[in-house]
């Protein structure tokens, strides 16, 4: 009809990647696993590539985010010694300490997402990150506390402790600080996901590479286990 306006096309319907994601996620998982199971030199190699993968994606990162060749060279050193001594930490630690570091890092990044999607409110740092907020925070730092009280509470299972938490073997004072240190190191975590987005950021990328379908770089998985991993190791030279 003359005069009317153009019936406009309808924009294309976007593919969702959620197949490639959950495939991705399941492979690296079994992968992980099958790892700390056979433990040893296995483990010990498995934390070794996984470092240098990531230390060369930081690199990657580094060189798109500055040309100053002071500022590289700072950052390639902090860079070798922030994921060498978390891949250090990692390589040091027991089954016991390992895996309760994954599941701070699984269990704040899950609850802080579903958090943040489901309160959302106001952002920690949107220049860094737009998608985080206090919410998300606060929703890693309960999920992180709950399952670090849970975990314990198995891994320490005991008998004749007459408190709430008997059947679990731990009291309330112990389930209470092991609450607050999954907090803090919650916190940690989501620190690690800030540096990264922080650096990308700089480097004017989305992801530190494409080589995990779906899911970015290795750099992008293991943001926030690398402070964790730092923390829970020296707790765990410490209290060897």
């Amino acid at each position: 009809m003359a005069g009317a306006d153009p019936i406009e096309a309808a924009p294309p319907v976007r593919k969702s990647d959620l197949p490639t994601r959950v495939g991705s996620a399941t492979i690296m998982l079994a992968v992980a696993i099958a790892a700390i199971w056979q433990g040893g030199a296995v483990l010990k190699t498995f934390i070794a590539l996984v470092a240098l993968v990531c230390f060369a994606e930081f690199l990657r990162l580094v060189a798109k985010a500055t040309g100053n060749l002071f500022y590289r060279l700072a950052g390639i050193l902090a860079g070798a010694v922030y994921i060498g001594l978390a891949a250090q930490g990692l390589a040091g630690m027991d089954a016991y300490h390992l895996i309760a570091a994954l599941g701070v890092v699984i269990f704040t990044d899950t609850c802080a997402y579903f958090a943040g999607r489901a309160i959302g409110g106001p952002k920690i740092a949107p220049r860094i990150s737009p998608s985080k907020t206090w919410a998300g925070l606060f929703g890693g730092m309960l999920g992180s506390a709950s399952w670090l009280v849970v975990y314990m509470a198995i891994a320490h299972n005991a008998d004749g402790v007459a408190t709430l938490a008997d059947q679990f073997g731990i009291d309330g004072s112990e389930a209470l600080g092991w609450a607050a240190a999954g907090a803090v190191l919650a916190i940690a975590a989501q620190a690690g996901d800030f540096f990264e987005s922080w650096l990308k950021r700089r480097a004017g990328v989305k992801d530190s590479s494409k080589l995990i379908p779906g899911h970015g770089g290795v750099f992008d998985r293991v943001d926030g286990l690398l402070p964790v991993a730092l923390i829970v190791g020296l707790f765990a030279a410490y209290s060897a």
